[in-house]
């Protein structure tokens, strides 16, 4: 580990060059200090009702800078919490590339083990997605339970899910990740009983379906899988239905976007006084929530309130909620809500346009027009947001909780849903692909597909294109 009498030790905002640390330093366990999860006026008795995990965090510094890392570190911690879980250290190591047998090395993984004596930990997790060989191994040499930040990530969902189509979404992404992890999940029951190896009870990464799936095979597994698909499938079919309805009432549709956290729940009641759920906690909202609202000309708009993102958003739950992200596709507007408090609020937004980009490309459609909400200037320094707005210039700057900037929301709102288009549903003949052309140049696709019949477009078109395609009308 790093010597306490290093001008590093506890300052990970310093960021050593080569020449100012001995390569053996380089690659040291290194503390990152603040992630310790507070606990006063908690009593003894009070702890062990709380029967909270108590978890070492460690991550691996491959790339970026120690800003970066520290970032993504504290965001761990953050996320270990809103699982139940008291953070008790966190440790990043600096290294090329992650250790393709245990992760951090077997030097380090010692040193990881006496941390994990020292403080009593009985969970570590990892600041990354370890392969089912890297967990088993990590787990021999520190002795206790390790998951990683995938295995973090879904034990959250299936804590906040509560309909019945975010309970199956949430099943499927936690099989997928399990299935190629079955002999690792096996060999030890640590993981199904929680805590220490050989212990009892559940604990993070392992509530929901992965509780019960341990000790069957695969081919049951994936026999699951097949029907939580085909569950998805069918309550996709009766929200496509709703949004279709939506879709053709040239009533504008906007979805509010962004990343955990970032208080878009809030902003949605703010809006419209909606109700909804707020808990300043990671992925406190996986279900979209659809409300009307007023705009300031008098016209009614529908506002969605759906799932946030975060860095490295597992694939499986973005393949399992891709029916929810639909209502990013299908919006007229995007409202994208930034924690100005946050300490990288450009890293979140970078993440969230990373996920919706994919979303609209796998449907071959056209990105809506996005607004930057630039949410929590009430908690926000003026340094900060001096800097925002200067690196934001067409953002609005708004504090969901005091009302402050919401009403110069509602008026950018009001222009950029402004009805220049309608939406279509059409079948285009196969001999008539200059129409297809028109449509995918001058409006929005949202869905394409082909039949017998031709080319089965919806899109959102001007008016004076839609006129002209009034003779190919789905029937």
């Amino acid at each position: 580990m790093t010597h306490p009498k290093s001008p590093f030790y506890d300052r990970p905002d310093l960021e050593p060059s080569a020449g100012e640390l001995a390569l053996e330093d380089r690659s040291a366990l290194r503390r990152v200090a603040g992630l310790s999860t507070e606990l006063a006026d908690v009593s003894e008795v009070e702890y062990r009702q709380l029967r909270l995990e108590r978890v070492v965090l460690v991550g691996v510094w491959t790339e970026g800078s120690a800003a970066d890392n520290q970032a993504s570190m504290s965001e761990l911690a953050a996320l270990a919490e809103t699982a139940g879980s008291q953070v008790l250290e966190g440790l990043i190591q600096r290294r090329d590339r992650p250790d393709p047998s245990t992760y951090i090395g077997s030097g380090k993984a010692a040193e990881l083990r006496e941390v994990v004596l020292a403080t009593g930990a009985d969970t570590v997790i990892c600041d990354g997605e370890l392969s089912p060989a890297q967990l088993t191994a990590l787990e021999k040499a520190v002795k206790v339970k390790v998951i990683d930040r995938t295995a973090l990530i879904l034990d959250i969902f299936a804590q906040h899910a509560t309909s019945r189509e975010g309970k199956a979404q949430v099943s499927l992404a936690q099989m997928e990740y399990m299935l190629p992890r079955l002999r690792g999940w096996g060999e030890s029951m640590s993981r199904q009983a929680g805590g220490r190896a050989g212990g009892s009870g559940g604990g993070v990464g392992l509530r929901g379906p992965g509780e019960t799936k341990i000790e069957t095979d695969r081919r049951r597994i994936r026999e699951r899988m097949a029907k939580l698909r085909r569950e998805i499938k069918d309550m996709k079919q009766a929200r496509d239905t709703q949004r279709s309805r939506r879709l053709h009432s040239d009533v504008p549709s906007i979805a509010i976007v962004g990343y955990t956290n970032a208080g878009k729940s809030s902003l949605l009641n703010a809006l419209t006084g909606a109700g909804v759920l707020v808990q300043d906690a990671l992925f406190a909202t996986l279900e979209p929530t659809t409300r009307r609202a007023e705009l300031t000309d008098g016209r009614p708009a529908v506002l969605t309130d759906t799932v946030g993102f975060v860095r490295h958003l597992p694939t499986q739950l973005v393949e399992a909620f891709r029916s929810t992200l639909e209502e990013v596709v299908d919006a007229d507007l995007l409202v994208h809500v930034v924690d100005g408090s946050d300490a990288n609020p450009m890293a979140q937004i970078n993440a969230v346009r990373q996920v919706i980009s994919e979303v609209i490309a796998d449907h071959d459609g056209s990105p809506p027009a996005e607004l930057l909400v630039v949410n929590k200037v009430d908690a926000a320094s003026d340094l900060t947001l001096a800097k925002l707005r200067h690196g934001l210039p067409g953002a609005v700057f708004v504090s969901a909780c005091t009302g402050e900037g919401i009403e110069d929301l509602r008026r950018r709102m009001t222009e950029l849903a402004a009805p220049t288009d309608t939406a279509v549903d059409v079948v285009i003949p196969y001999d008539r692909g200059d129409l297809v052309a028109r449509l995918h140049a001058g409006g929005r696709v949202q869905q394409e597909e082909h039949s017998a019949d031709g080319t089965r477009i919806r899109a959102r078109v001007p008016v004076a294109l839609a006129a002209s395609l009034r003779e190919f009308a789905a029937r």
